[in-house]
């Protein structure tokens, strides 16, 4: 390596050409860079005690130690986002200078032959600066003075723009030219022989717009194979992914799915910022290295493939489409890791289609009616992550059904009464599916669906009711207590396209009206035109009909009990143990005495009070307490209690240090931190570190 300070514009003068490789991340500066980089162009410029101003690194690789007189184009590793947006202020200068010349060397016909083009050269060796696919036609087209291709990149054509308006926006040109020459940059020259690029572009991601996760894995993918097989692989395999996801989306999902194919095929959940780190470890699995990189990139191209269907509305099957729209709409994405597992097998005949279609409304019926039962989302993905486990391919639907019927009580799937009751309750206005809901009930089992858009959410009884005497009258003698009851409940809730006419009106007035209950087309008003008055008994009785019609449309599983019994036992299937079998926890067994039982006995009371989801499982070699998993395990011993904390000792939050760190040491029990007890006066503040192990599994994470 080789780094050296340089002004940009000298920089650009010198170079012969700078490519940027297939493996780089398209240009993606958002506006907010390009108006903090001009405001220091344009402070810089102004100032004449400022003499330079640093905007980073460029970093590129040549065939031998800076060579740059070689004429040889250079490869851009790191800067490609500076390079470009400087040029699309050159070009954007130069078309606004004419035949003028503020500062000397700042003319047109100068900023394009010294900084932008290579005037004696032909064809792409014209230009000082290629970008990749979609960027490079619409960059070279703002040069060439051309109009944009039809897909044309959103974020070149915004920022040219931008700074065509900013310069047009100028009194005089000669601050931002001045400010264009102090600009600096390290030049850093690698030689591929002696450098790891690789190792440098990860380093070296600390100026600009910081890098995805995406941008890091596919510079991983390609970065090292030979330029042929690099770009085959890019063309027959990224560059289809790019294009389905589109540009916009590629930025906004693509870390995402990574995140959900790695949790299918690891059964574990990344940290969306470990999406890499997890990428690279998977890679180098030695199943993956044996298959080799062409087989991986294939396995994740297909597997988009599954998740711009389901995600990005890219399904060509009416149904399946229908469906996964329908999910969409519930706004949350824990439940794609069992999805790409089931379109997998869906795609590969393993799954028939009206089953896969069934699961993705008991999926849609899962995650709304917990939403209504107001059910906490916490470990919702880690249930769905670990779902596939209990998959009974030869029984497949039989085994959703069954999983999802056996879920513990605080991941359960609300029965029909439950949900029933609930849906009449809640405050289902301000509830964050409030238009869902409504459009699924419209559009239930209806042939051609009615697009809800254009109909806003009335409350029959208005919000308004106590100003008016006219409701006060209708509502009865307990109109406010009926009024803070049922205003935001299903019951009182519908749609119209005339919100504005119906007002605070009275019920007869909105039956009647032009527009009005009697005449609407809606099936959620159904029964409202033929009403005389609207009341306690009748907002209940409505409640009690959509209540019905809820459980028809989120439908909940159903197996008989002899086949459900079936999957229990499997459960069972594991030895039984008994307390009797540690008798150092059993009062009159211990031969120290009954202090450690007792000790035992307080300490397990206070641990299966910390949240109902508490489970515990008596072992032959200790007694584990789980949520998720355990999250602490107890081991008897004659004199004191052995425990063993899963969380990371550096996570937990121990001020008496009674701790230890026991990472990477074999022993019985799950986790890093180990605890020795015999002190009963000490369970409190033992109890305190035992909650931070169950936080920890249960609220990292959570579903957003």
């Amino acid at each position: 390596m080789k780094a050296t300070e340089a002004k940009l514009l000298d920089f650009l003068k010198k170079s012969q050409q700078f490519i940027i490789p297939i493996y780089q991340r398209t240009y993606s500066w958002t506006e907010s860079e390009c108006q903090q980089l001009w405001d220091d162009i344009m402070r810089t410029g102004k100032d004449d005690e400022i003499s330079a101003h640093f905007i980073g690194s460029i970093v590129y690789i040549e065939k031998g130690i800076y060579q740059i007189s070689s004429q040889n184009p250079l490869l851009v590793i790191d800067g490609q986002q500076r390079l470009t947006t400087v040029s699309l202020i050159l070009e954007a200068l130069a078309r606004h200078l004419d035949t003028q010349e503020p500062v000397e060397g700042f003319s047109q016909k100068k900023l394009r032959q010294y900084y932008l083009l290579n005037p004696l050269e032909s064809d792409e060796k014209k230009y000082k600066l290629i970008l990749t696919q979609t960027d490079k036609d619409t960059f070279l087209s703002i040069l060439e003075e051309r109009k944009y291709p039809n897909d044309y990149s959103l974020r070149i054509k915004e920022n040219f723009d931008f700074f065509s308006q900013r310069i047009e926006d100028l009194d005089n040109l000669i601050s931002l030219c001045k400010g264009l020459a102090k600009l600096i940059i390290v030049d850093i020259a690698l030689n591929k022989a002696q450098d790891n690029p690789q190792l440098i572009f990860e380093s070296m991601n600390s100026t600009g717009r910081e890098l995805s996760q995406a941008d890091l894995i596919r510079n991983f993918i390609l970065m090292d194979l030979e330029p042929e097989n690099q770009t085959r692989l890019y063309m027959d395999y990224w560059r289809p992914m790019e294009l389905a996801f589109g540009q916009e989306a590629y930025n906004q999902h693509f870390d995402s799915f990574m995140r959900h194919f790695l949790t299918v095929k690891t059964d574990k959940i990344p940290k969306i910022d470990d999406v890499y780190s997890s990428f690279k470890m998977y890679a180098n699995t030695p199943r993956i290295k044996q298959n080799g990189i062409e087989s991986l990139v294939k396995e994740v191209a297909i597997f988009a493939e599954y998740y711009c269907a389901m995600a990005l509305g890219q399904e060509t099957h009416s149904t399946l489409k229908q469906y996964f729209n329908d999910l969409r709409e519930l706004n949350v994405d824990v439940y794609y890791p069992l999805l790409l597992e089931l379109y997998h097998d869906y795609k590969n005949d393993l799954l028939s289609l009206d089953d896969f279609c069934e699961v993705i409304r008991l999926i849609e019926s899962y995650i709304f009616r917990r939403a209504v039962c107001s059910i906490p989302t916490n470990s919702t993905n880690r249930m769905f992550a670990n779902f596939k486990k209990y998959l009974d391919k030869d029984n497949y639907l039989e085994s959703i059904k069954a999983h999802f019927l056996l879920l513990p009580s605080y991941r359960r799937f609300p029965n029909d009464e439950e949900f029933k009751q609930e849906f009449k309750i809640r405050d289902l206005y301000n509830f964050r599916h409030k238009t869902y809901w409504l459009r699924r009930f419209e559009n239930f089992n209806r042939k051609e669906r009615v697009s809800v858009d254009e109909y806003t959410i009335e409350h029959i009884m208005p919000q308004n009711a106590m100003n008016s005497p006219q409701w006060r009258k209708e509502l009865g003698q307990d109109y406010k207590r009926i009024h803070d009851t049922y205003l935001h409940t299903s019951g009182n809730l519908t749609l119209t396209g005339y919100n504005s006419e119906y007002s605070d009106r009275s019920f007869l007035e909105k039956r009647d009206i032009q527009g009005g209950f009697k005449e609407s087309p809606l099936r959620v008003n159904e029964g409202l035109g033929t009403l005389d008055s609207w009341n306690e008994n009748t907002i209940l009785s409505r409640a009690d009909r959509l209540a019905q019609r809820a459980i028809d449309i989120w439908v909940s599983p159903e197996l008989s009990e002899e086949r459900l019994e079936k999957y229990r036992e499997e459960k069972k299937a594991s030895p039984v143990y008994t307390l009797e079998q540690h008798p150092a926890l059993v009062r009159g067994q211990n031969k120290h005495g009954d202090h450690i039982p007792i000790l035992f006995e307080k300490l397990r009371k206070e641990i299966l009070s910390i949240d109902p989801c508490v489970n515990e499982e008596i072992l032959k070699l200790y007694i584990a307490y789980k949520a998720e998993t355990n999250f602490v395990d107890i081991i008897p011993r004659l004199k004191y209690l052995q425990l063993s904390l899963n969380i990371k000792f550096i996570d937990l939050n121990d001020p008496k240090e009674i701790a230890r760190d026991v990472t990477g040491m074999g022993r019985w029990g799950n986790g890093d931190v180990e605890i020795i007890l015999s002190d009963i006066n000490q369970v409190p503040y033992v109890i305190g570190l035992i909650k931070q192990a169950f936080e920890k599994q249960m609220y990292s994470d959570d579903e957003t």
